[in-house]
């Protein structure tokens, strides 16, 4: 009882302990994965704008899987995030649909414009 009332403060406790363990394989990469895939994650969640936690989650185990697979090839970082990191990680983030803190404020635009237009004389 009392973890479900938490819950609807903080968010799923699930979710929060798989963070923390993608973020652990984050860290354990070898290096300079490591590095890219901590620069990466810092940018996606600044620039993502997801605020659904649940496709935070999936993203960010994929990104772990991502730099993982990249460590176990040998494949060089450049190979993968190509000449514009910054395209890349946000194409990367683009694919993953969720709630984004800007959709509250397009809805508000939207709603302001369609209110301005029904106020206009005719």
């Amino acid at each position: 009882m009392a973890a479900k009332w938490i819950e609807l403060l903080t968010g799923s406790l699930e979710e929060k302990k798989q963070y923390k363990k993608d973020k652990a394989r984050i860290e354990a990469l070898p290096e300079p994965y490591a590095t890219t895939a901590k620069a990466m994650h810092r940018y996606v969640m600044y620039a993502g704008g997801i605020t659904d936690g649940r496709t935070l989650i999936t993203m960010f185990g994929d990104l772990a899987d991502l730099w993982e697979r990249a460590a176990v090839d040998g494949t060089p970082v450049r190979e993968i995030v190509g000449e514009d990191p910054v395209e890349f990680a946000e194409a990367f983030a683009q694919a993953y649909t969720g709630k984004q803190w800007i959709d509250k404020e397009r809805a508000r635009l939207n709603k302001a414009i369609d209110d301005a237009e029904r106020a206009e004389p005719r």
